[in-house]
């Protein structure tokens, strides 16, 4: 399994209605696209952020069928403007040592082919972990 996980930190003057619209389209990712497997989302605790979302996959083909859905692109039009800061990360039981890198390359591929999805996450007060564009 791989666990995609993301905390949001919003940004102070979001309005909440869109925030709540942002969170509604998380919630719509975990029922509609296929590859999930299991989700939740909702606040966030124990830290400095609003919200977190988490979403399970069998597998690296699953993954990259989750982080490729339009509907994820869709979601991030939405909610990346209204988000401050954001930590984004994957924890996996798979052994195959490959499968870290695996991930990468899935996010690499994703930004390389999406100007306008790196535009904004580069608007973001700050954007940490799953191979952020521009890290190696």
């Amino acid at each position: 399994m791989i666990h995609h996980q993301i905390r949001l930190a919003m940004r102070p003057d979001a309005p909440q209605d869109k925030v709540e619209e942002a969170l509604g389209m998380l919630r719509r990712m975990g029922r509609e696209i296929d590859a999930v497997a299991y989700w939740a989302v909702g606040r966030d605790v124990g830290g400095d952020f609003d919200y977190g979302a988490m979403f399970a996959v069998e597998d690296i083909a699953a993954y990259r069928a989750y982080m490729l859905a339009p509907l994820h692109r869709r979601v991030d039009e939405i909610g990346l403007p209204l988000v401050r800061h954001m930590v984004s990360h994957d924890l996996t039981d798979d052994e195959d040592p490959a499968t870290g890198e695996l991930i990468q390359q899935i996010h690499a591929e994703r930004f390389a082919g999406d100007p306008a999805l790196v535009a904004l996450i580069e608007g973001l007060g700050s954007y940490q972990g799953s191979s952020a564009p521009g890290q190696d």
